[in-house]
């Protein structure tokens, strides 16, 4: 990958830099993280990286298609690869598990709002539920009471 980043930041006027292979580098192993993630991780193998350099590289990461980004909480966004197949996130709201699942499993879905002239961008979807697990467990939302899941019975 660091072929591929080098020509594509040099085709905008860029260097490559030991901090943003890192960044890229952290990404790529962590799977789908925050900035804050990246930063920790990156700072594991050189502590000198601040959050500043990070966030920056993210965006540039982002500019050049190297990186993508989402909102899997109501944190900072969360940041992966573009060598992964393009998926669609399913997040847990009880344990945060983050599964992919292939864009095809959201097709009608696309294929409806494309009737409608809307264009998903299915690389930036996340659908928020339970998990098997945690709904084996209790399957009432997080935060539900006993009395409000009565209620919405009738």
């Amino acid at each position: 990958m660091s072929d591929d980043l080098a020509a594509r930041l040099r085709k905008q006027g860029l260097r490559l830099t030991p901090q943003r292979q890192l960044i890229l580098r952290a990404v790529e192993e962590l799977g789908h993280a925050t900035p804050d993630e990246v930063l920790a991780h990156v700072r594991s193998q050189v502590s000198s990286v601040n959050a500043s350099t990070v966030y920056r590289t993210l965006e540039v990461l982002e500019e050049l298609g190297l990186v993508r980004h989402t909102h899997l909480s109501d944190r900072a966004p969360t940041y992966h690869s573009t060598r992964e197949h393009e998926h669609v996130h399913a997040v847990c709201r009880r344990c945060h598990a983050v599964r992919s699942y292939d864009p095809a499993v959201v097709a009608p879905l696309v294929a409806a709002l494309g009737e409608d002239g809307f264009t998903v961008d299915v690389g930036h979807l996340a659908i928020f539920g339970l998990c098997a697990d945690c709904a084996s467990e209790d399957p009432r939302a997080p935060g539900e009471t006993e009395a409000s899941s009565a209620r919405l019975r009738g």
